[in-house]
């Protein structure tokens, strides 16, 4: 049985901005810097759904940079987790949106934040950021360009954590937190089949009928999936106790096999599809696995959530919430 991380402590009445904080991990973040007592100021680019009671929420485009600093005035940390995420098809079909998009919200919130003096910031990465490998450790990251499957996407999160350097190395701001965190999932999440990642995915498609179930690949392909209330957890871990500009993953440190993770899904939902696996269609890389070596030494990390219970967890959600609007937003909706 894996131990339990330590619950993080969370500064009361701390002044506090949380970015993406409508989206899968943001709302559980929000949450448990509330419940913690911090004074939570929560942005997103869209009209909040089932906002929590305990937040201030702030429309805004971070695009620009004059809402990037609105937002940063006055708060003592940031999270930063404001993104466009997606599968690995869309990554392709909207090459521009990940690469441009995430590059000026990264690069405005960033340097705003610093202008404004925050105390400390976390900054959202991926490990899209990787190079192909069985396994991911955080020095390795550089060694190589990341998969073309994902070279938009990775070379923005790239730019972000340079960027963190780049101040450090200037100005002497060292107190920013780097986190890399897998595949995050769970509710609130984008459950679109055509831009939503892999478990969201075929949850919409499993609970929609579709039969038979055409999967992309050959069910091979292997990934580290994290539930969004471990991802923030962990990112609230990273931002307290190793906020120096040195990456850190976030993850489970296994590896699921595609196939496994929809045989989860189909025995969770009890509904049994045929299901015909496409070997023309791009499944990305073979594998994709964190290393939690670090994580576990300098956070005290261990995911609490697993991969049954989550998927659980999120099917019934999806069942409760069908029909609902925030089912139908994506981050390619503008």
């Amino acid at each position: 049985m894996a131990r339990l991380s330590p619950a993080p402590s969370v500064r009361r009445d701390r002044r506090v901005l949380v970015t993406g904080a409508t989206g899968v991990i943001g709302r559980e973040l929000v949450r448990l810097l509330v419940e913690g007592g911090a004074r939570v100021r929560a942005a997103s680019a869209h009209a909040p759904v089932d906002p929590h009671p305990g937040a201030e929420y702030v429309q805004g485009d971070l695009m620009s940079r004059d809402v990037c600093a609105a937002l940063a005035r006055g708060v003592e940390d940031v999270f930063h987790l404001a993104a466009v995420r997606g599968s690995v098809a869309v990554g392709r079909t909207h090459a521009a949106d990940f690469f441009v998009k995430n590059l000026l919200m990264n690069t405005h919130m960033m340097e705003e934040s610093r202008k404004a003096g925050v105390e400390r910031y976390l900054f959202a990465s991926s490990v899209c950021v990787y190079a192909p490998a069985e396994v991911f450790i955080e020095d390795k990251a550089w060694d190589e360009p990341p998969h073309p499957s994902d070279a938009f996407a990775g070379w923005a999160k790239r730019m972000g954590e340079l960027q963190a350097s780049a101040y450090k190395e200037q100005y002497g701001w060292d107190r920013v937190a780097i986190v890399r965190p897998v595949n995050v999932f769970g509710a609130y999440d984008d459950f679109d089949p055509r831009t939503a990642q892999v478990i969201p995915a075929l949850i919409a498609r499993v609970l929609g009928g579709e039969d038979p179930l055409r999967a992309w690949g050959d069910g091979s392909a292997v990934r580290d999936f994290l539930h969004a209330r471990d991802a923030a957890r962990g990112m609230v871990l990273a931002l307290e106790r190793y906020a120096c500009g040195v990456p850190v993953n976030l993850g489970s440190g296994r590896g699921y096999a595609i196939r496994e993770v929809l045989g989860t899904i189909l025995d969770v939902t009890g509904v049994r599809p045929r299901v015909a696996w496409d070997t023309s269609r791009p499944a990305g890389e073979r594998s994709r696995v964190a290393d939690l070596t670090r994580a576990r030494t300098e956070l005290g990390f261990e995911p609490t959530v697993s991969l049954r219970a989550g998927i659980t967890e999120t099917v019934e959600w999806y069942r409760r919430s069908a029909g609902r609007p925030h089912l139908r937003w994506t981050a390619f909706d503008r």
